[in-house]
């Protein structure tokens, strides 16, 4: 591999210098770079040359109409400015490099488009592409460019290798958008376009999923209300009204409970009295509900609330709260589901209570599943975008990884390995660090879609490391400290164990690691070498330094080579952490383990829960752990790789149409707060323009 120390040094925004070593390296895996007629190199060209025009590169390597030369400056501008510094192409031209006919999309706007999902049946019999997830180690808050590097990775792949890629990405919350950690189109010259567009309403997807989420916490608390001041015939006669004949029947969602219950009766008029409070009467726990209203918004003042007090709702109230809408279970419904039919079907199945008897109440149940579905069907659409260098890329879904299961959709994954192909690329992000995100792609998704990914990056940063190796606390807002801007090998080896328990957890689930460095102007050559001595001592392929946020894809191409050679050399077949025939407990003490942990503790309410979900049937499920993503613990202040510690189990909730058990661990809160000094002091539109400013 083209190894850390003999990389081209960049010498300015068109010129890059090549060491001997280099050109023998490049020479080696001329097949790599797959160079052809008119686009090859000739390797007596670096040998012959020390300064070759990198403009003449791009123009060998690459025969797509939609790729982009990129006039890179230094030192980097503002995100929004250099997203802003090029203009997209038309999206019918990014739809028509991947072969889609307009029968295929639906275009929103000039830059967005909804790919359909008969993609995925007509290119039913195609093969798949390599398969990529990046995760990271455990982050600073302020993020370690793990969206930047699947993006910078993809322009890597696709316009200076020549391989036909696709990047797939959750859609960013408008929580940390306007709060704290900002975006997450990428950055620098490795981003998705328009980024406004990308990290703010989009194509509406979240709307939708507050929309749907919040109809079903209305119809949960009119249902209690209703059949608390109704009788049994009353509650028939409003749910089963006579049609203009005088005829009364039952709503085909009524069939569904009618089923679960038992009842084989089509007639309305033919129920028992015990039958029809059977039906009427969901009896619903107000202790026992589950379901929260949601808001893309960080708002903390919400996490706790009161319902029902006006007059009209004679006294019906209760304890609540809001969730930031990522998190609600439509949202892990939308990025496991796998068709429209399953959608319908998932939607139906979530679990908003019990029952006072104990029994589960479905959003079926509440006659509300089909509605749900209606709000959801254009959402189930992934989204075609593209990044600065013209490279596809599809937007779907986005749940959290520290509260939820962290990944873009499955169908987005689907319809991407098909349109890229055998031998192209498909580079899907999994949120946070790899101990949540990546686990979590492994042990809920894959179980899902039946994808088997070939490679895992994990990016990691000197800045990170140096935390996890004593350096002083990284907080956001606040200017770095010393320690983090001047070299300091010593802080960044003793850092390296979070990286290495991070490598031995992906290697385990039988994919080749490699390490992406993503590089920042204050590192230094000894702190990269020790990063990737210690990430081939624990086990990695390959461990890259990369510049992407300052090149774009030119500071990625030896990313994209380890990449490709760690997906053509897999070894192992794909395992999984636990058998879903595990306990529920076993499950959740396995990835525990994985923590560095050495037992679980339990909260009474905790094993309460457990006791119920294994007698309701659900203890076949995966486990999704709602976790701090600040360290392997529940305590977020301890860094490096802890062990020995228990972690504790609040509480355990289910997803049960989305498809996991979530254990709450320690203070893991489902609505984040804003800090005293919000990005959206920095947000703000050009009047003159329209142009929004200040996005980072």
């Amino acid at each position: 591999m083209i190894q850390s120390q003999d990389r081209a040094a960049v010498t300015g925004p068109g010129f890059f210098i090549i060491s001997p070593q280099t050109s023998k390296s490049l020479t080696r895996h001329r097949n790599h770079l797959n160079l052809g007629h008119k686009k090859r190199l000739r390797a007596s060209v670096f040998v012959e040359k020390k300064k070759i025009s990198f403009r003449e590169v791009i123009e060998k390597m690459s025969s797509s109409k939609t790729l982009r030369k990129l006039e890179v400056v230094s030192p980097v501008p503002a995100d929004i400015d250099i997203a802003n510094s090029v203009e997209p192409l038309h999206i019918s031209k990014i739809a028509d490099e991947l072969n889609l006919s307009s029968d295929h999309y639906d275009p929103y706007g000039k830059y967005k488009a909804k790919v359909l999902l008969s993609v995925i049946d007509e290119l039913k019999g195609s093969k798949d592409g390599y398969y990529v997830v990046v995760g990271g180690i455990t982050p600073t808050p302020l993020g370690e460019g793990k969206s930047t590097t699947t993006v910078g990775l993809c322009q890597a792949l696709g316009a200076y290798l020549d391989k036909k890629v696709m990047t797939c990405l959750r859609q960013p919350s408008q929580g940390p958008t306007f709060g704290i950690k900002g975006g997450a189109a990428g950055g620098g010259y490795s981003q998705v376009i328009p980024m406004d567009e990308f990290n703010l309403h989009m194509t509406g997807d979240i709307h939708a999923i507050t929309a749907a989420n919040n109809l079903l916490a209305a119809a949960i608390d009119t249902r209690m209300f209703h059949e608390s001041s109704q009788s049994d015939k009353a509650l028939l006669n409003r749910i089963c009204p006579p049609n203009k004949e005088g005829k009364r029947t039952f709503a085909d969602i009524m069939l569904r409970r009618l089923n679960k219950l038992g009842i084989s009766k089509s007639n309305p008029g033919d129920l028992t009295p015990q039958e029809i409070k059977k039906l009427v009467r969901l009896d619903i726990d107000p202790e026992s509900i589950t379901w929260r209203r949601v808001m893309d918004v960080n708002d903390r003042f919400l996490r706790k609330i009161t319902v029902g007090q006006g007059p009209e709702e004679k006294g019906m109230t209760r304890e609540t709260g809001f969730d930031i809408a990522v998190a609600s279970e439509i949202m892990a419904v939308l990025a496991l589901t796998t068709s429209l039919s399953d959608m319908r079907e998932r939607l139906g199945k979530m679990v908003i209570g019990n029952s006072k008897a104990g029994d589960p109440i479905t959003a079926d149940d509440l006659g509300v599943g089909g509605a749900l579905t209606v709000l959801m069907k254009d959402a189930i659409n992934p989204t075609l975008m593209q990044t600065l260098e013209g490279t596809p890329v599809l937007v779907h879904a986005g749940p959290f990884a520290n509260i939820a299961h962290g990944n873009s959709s499955i169908v987005a994954d689907k319809i991407a390995l098909k349109l890229v192909g055998p031998g192209g690329f498909v580079v899907t992000e999994a949120g946070f660090g790899a101990d949540i995100g990546t686990e979590k792609f492994m042990n809920i998704k894959c179980r899902y879609s039946g994808l088997t990914p070939q490679c895992a990056v994990i990016v990691a940063t000197i800045r990170a490391l140096k935390m996890h190796g004593g350096g002083p606390e990284v907080v956001a807002g606040k200017p770095l400290d010393r320690a983090y801007l001047t070299e300091n090998v010593a802080l960044v080896e003793a850092g390296c164990v979070n990286l290495a328990r991070h490598i031995t957890n992906t290697k385990a689930y039988g994919v080749n690691v490699v390490v992406a460095v993503n590089m920042f102007s204050t590192d230094t050559e000894a702190e990269m070498t020790v990063v990737r001595n210690a990430a081939m001592a624990a086990g990695a392929f390959d461990a890259v330094v990369c510049t992407h946020h300052a090149h774009g894809g030119k500071g990625a191409v030896e990313l994209g080579i380890a990449v490709q050679k760690a997906c053509e050399n897999v070894t192992q077949p794909m395992k999984f952490l636990y058998p879903l025939e595990f306990s529920i407990k076993e499950k959740i003490e396995a990835i525990a383990k994985s923590y560095g942990a050495s037992g679980v503790k339990y909260s009474e309410q905790a094993k309460k829960q457990i006791e119920m979900y294994n007698k309701q049937g659900f203890s076949g499920l995966p486990i999704c752990m709602a976790k701090t993503q600040y360290s392997f613990s529940d305590v977020a202040s301890q860094k490096g790789a802890p062990t020995g510690f228990e972690l504790p189990i609040r509480d355990v909730k289910a997803s049960i149409g989305a498809g996991f058990i979530y254990p709450l661990v320690g203070t893991m809160s489902t609505m984040p707060g804003l800090p005293t000094r919000p990005c959206f002091f920095d947000i703000d539109v050009d009047t003159t323009t329209g142009r929004v400013l200040g996005l980072s």
